[in-house]
């Protein structure tokens, strides 16, 4: 059998562990010693991503996470500008701060009477958003983060979007971070975009333990397999997948889905219903196989999802948890919907979060 054709759930780092009387498994970042749950809280949701969140439904999805087993929180100062770090903060403030893993970003500052293009997110607190990505900046974006959150620390830290940047967070953001590091400040440093060239690049120029890739290793996208997934192997770089459903076509591939964020392709909506086609064929839920997929490259460390609520957020877990037979992904490969040097689940049932 292709070593790769049905590839053992993620890396030779993961580990069962139990969290009450629930068995769940935690893979390490990198060469860091954070350990985190294969499902993690994406928390730009509460941030009023698109729609409005109250308190309660922002904390009730923080506890349904929590229930679920998940001891990975992101976060960052852009998500409702500001908002999201404040109501994560809140949410996790009744937990012991050793039981899981808190990350926030870098890159942008919030700023009052700056006014930016729309972001998506809305009912914001009254500040809007600079970038900066100098030494400087990066220390007082943590300082601001921490007041924010109403902790002492967190354990990692992501340089947040810097595509037309990459050389300011070369110089002045990353250095920052591996100084903090060094400290014992924070323990593990990354960095998150939607596109996968550049993070190959602050893998071969950086000292990151892991990289968080949104969107582009996916059931619809596996761009990153070409070079960073790749390149992380080799050089012991955790990769945290994130935007699994593609901002929603892989949760509901219909006419109106969307797909980065803007109006779906024609194309990638027939794709997508293609998959979906197969995945009732063998009674999976689309989103199910979207949330397991990224999870069989052994690079991948654990896949972030977003929830507004604990009903989303406790399905997220559900799906992540059902077994999916191997013949789905068989057939996803002979109706040349997965390439043959993809690597896919190797067992129907693992322990996951939830």
């Amino acid at each position: 059998m292709d070593p790769l054709r049905h590839a053992r759930l993620g890396s030779s780092k993961v580990e069962v562990t139990r969290l009450g009387s629930s068995k769940v498994e935690v893979t390490r970042l990198g060469s860091s010693k954070v350990e985190v749950t294969r499902l993690g809280f994406g928390a730009a949701p509460i941030g009023n991503l698109f729609t409005r969140v109250t308190d309660d439904d922002a904390s009730a999805a923080v506890d349904a996470a929590w229930d679920a087993g998940v001891r990975l929180f992101d976060t960052a100062p852009l998500y409702g500008h500001g908002l999201s770090e404040q109501r994560l903060g809140t949410a996790l403030r009744s937990h012991a701060r050793d039981e899981y893993v808190l990350a926030t970003k870098v890159g942008r500052l919030l700023v009052p009477d700056v006014v930016k293009d729309a972001d998506g997110f809305v009912d914001t607190p009254p500040v809007g958003w600079t970038y900066d990505f100098s030494h400087d900046a990066t220390l007082r974006s943590l300082d601001e983060s921490l007041a924010r959150l109403g902790t002492d620390r967190v354990d990692l830290l992501h340089v947040h979007d810097p595509d037309d940047h990459a050389d300011d967070a070369l110089r002045g953001a990353l250095p920052a971070l591996e100084k903090l590091r060094d400290q014992g400040v924070i323990r593990a440093i990354g960095a998150g975009m939607n596109q996968s060239a550049m993070l190959a690049r602050f893998v071969r120029e950086a000292d990151v333990d892991c990289v968080l890739l949104a969107g582009r290793y996916t059931l619809l996208d596996q761009s990153a397999l070409d070079e960073l997934l790749p390149l992380c192997t080799e050089r012991g770089v955790s990769v945290i997948a994130g935007g699994v459903f593609n901002s929603g076509i892989l949760a509901d591939p219909s006419p109106r889905a969307t797909y980065d964020y803007v109006p779906a392709p024609p194309g990638l909506v027939e794709r997508a219903r293609r998959l979906a086609e197969i995945c009732a064929r063998h009674g999976v839920d689309l989103k199910a196989a979207a949330l397991r997929f990224p999870l069989a490259h052994p690079a991948v460390a654990c896949v972030l999802t977003g929830a507004r609520s604990a009903a989303e957020m406790a399905q997220n877990a559900r799906l992540l948890a059902r077994p999916i037979p191997l013949a789905l992904w068989d057939d996803l490969r002979r109706e040349r919907l997965l390439g043959d040097r993809v690597p896919t689940p190797s067992s129907e049932t693992d322990e996951v979060a939830g």
